[in-house]
């Protein structure tokens, strides 16, 4: 185990947090001597609960935890859930343009507007009451860490947090949104550079990681920190943890394992990428996230696109259509193949390798090593 005061409060040998809406890779990064985060945002109660029995029957007893995305503003969320009224205040407009895209690349988009209806109960898990109902299912596992993203964890997860004696971590991109979490409650934070796949802010990771320490030093926290946002080496880890963070949280990195989610056309594009086929944008969530580039990408951020939609409804737009180019690329569909894209960081540009996801961990520590050893020789007497 390292020796390091977070390994030992969560029982993990190397403090290296994978994300991933994967089991396969949760189970894995944990048995390798991490922790695996189960991204469970899309989850219906009973698929959360079945989704941690495998991981509990499978894990052999090592640590993991879960992620969710709880976020403080959405389109709606002082409203009652209503998926008709969500889905009639979707514009015309941009249910158009996305149909002509797919068009253009030779995707008839005449199914959409029924996967519409069948993909808004996810949005009902971005409010309280829906996070409340993972939550109940959650907290009836052994998890170690469960981490909110986009804003201050509801009051549910920080009481429920300290009932069981469950870490809490936020994701933040900006130390004053650290600072408000402290002052939350929050037993982690994990600060996200612009690097990072999926919602992300603007501020670089080598600029967010000792900002956000100093800022916690300053009002004498010892709240933990994680770094995220490009991480996908151990050498990278050891630089973050040289500025002060207590471990990595990675999510990009897993996403070309075998045991990964990801689509293989869109694996196959990741292995290939440099770190400059990424784009930043609103054109999936409604909020700023990192993704592939592609034609799909291209044309949201062109000067006639119309302006993304605010979260959840941007989803509705963005999501149907992709989910289907998903399934059209692996039936061998060129139009398909070329607009088919997926959340990654700007680490993508190292990602060259497709290695397991232990195997991953073990290149992580390696590497690491030989960082700190590098660094160790300039202070040696």
């Amino acid at each position: 185990m390292l020796n390091s005061a977070l390994c030992q409060r969560l029982g993990i040998e190397f403090p290296l947090f994978a994300f991933s809406h994967c089991r396969d890779v949760v189970v894995a990064v944990s048995k390798a001597g991490g922790m695996g985060v189960l991204g469970a945002v899309g989850m219906s109660p009973d698929r959360l609960r079945e989704e941690l029995d495998w991981i509990e029957a499978h894990v052999a007893g090592k640590p993991y935890g879960l992620d969710l995305i709880v976020p403080n503003k959405f389109e709606g969320k002082a409203e009652a859930f209503d998926s008709d009224k969500l889905l009639a205040a979707l514009p015309a407009e941009h249910k158009a343009y996305a149909d002509a895209i797919l068009k253009r690349h030779g995707v008839d988009p005449t199914a959409l507007e029924e996967n519409r209806k069948l993909s808004t109960n996810w949005s009902q898990n971005l409010r309280e009451e829906g996070a409340a109902s993972g939550l109940e299912v959650a907290f009836q596992y052994p998890i170690k860490l469960i981490a909110n993203a986009l804003g201050l964890p509801p009051p549910i997860m920080l009481e429920q947090g300290k009932k069981h004696g469950v870490a809490v971590a936020a994701l933040v991109g900006a130390k004053e949104h650290a600072l408000a979490q402290v002052a939350a409650g929050v037993d982690f934070i994990i600060a996200a550079g612009g690097e990072a796949g999926g919602h992300c802010g603007d501020v670089s990771t080598m600029v967010l990681i000792p900002e956000v320490c100093a800022a916690l030093r300053a009002i004498n926290s010892d709240v933990p920190v994680l770094a995220a946002g490009g991480i996908v080496t151990g050498a990278q880890m050891a630089a973050a943890m040289a500025m002060g963070a207590a471990g990595a949280w990675c999510g990009s990195v897993w996403l070309t394992t075998p045991e990964a989610e990801t689509n293989p056309i869109v694996k196959q594009k990741m292995l290939a990428a440099t770190s400059r086929d990424t784009v930043r944008s609103r054109s999936r969530t409604g909020k700023p996230s990192r993704q592939l580039r592609s034609p799909w990408t291209d044309a949201w951020e062109s000067e006639d696109a119309p302006k993304p939609l605010p979260m959840p409804l941007q989803s509705f737009v963005s999501e149907p259509a992709l989910r289907y180019v998903d399934k059209l690329s692996q039936s061998g569909h060129e139009g398909a193949r070329e607009l088919a894209t997926y959340w990654v960081g700007q680490g993508v540009g190292l990602m060259n390798e497709p290695i397991s996801a232990g195997a991953v961990v073990q290149a992580f520590k390696e590497d690491f090593i030989v960082a700190t050893e590098r660094l160790a020789k300039f202070v040696e007497a």
